[in-house]
């Protein structure tokens, strides 16, 4: 029995919209900027989901969707990486990691 069979893209497709809606709901409401970044990257796990569904039921002889979702996640790690790094940086000059407090920098 293959993943076709045993899955529906549906499922799959609402499990990714949840996820999706999770992380975006999380990136606008915290005020941490860790917890907007654990939005981002819950939002671009949701992306990956898709690409492989997708992958999966429309043309499993290509590897276009797992080399998208190996972008993705090079893209996701990249991003965490330079995300902590900024959020490291202003908790040294600012002794928080509210966002408010970051768009401060602006000015």
């Amino acid at each position: 029995m293959t993943m076709v069979d045993s899955v529906p893209l549906e499922w799959l497709l609402l499990l990714a919209a949840a996820l999706f809606c999770i992380g975006l709901f999380g990136a606008l409401v915290r005020r941490s900027l860790i917890g907007i970044l654990l939005g981002v990257e819950l939002m671009l796990n949701a992306v990956n989901i898709n690409m492989v569904a997708f992958w999966r039921y429309l043309e499993p002889n290509l590897v276009a969707g797992q080399v998208f979702a190996l972008f993705i996640i090079t893209i996701a790690a990249a991003e965490a990486a330079v995300g902590l790094a900024m959020v490291i940086a202003i908790y040294r000059s600012r002794r928080t990691i509210d966002a408010d407090d970051a768009a401060l920098l602006q000015g």
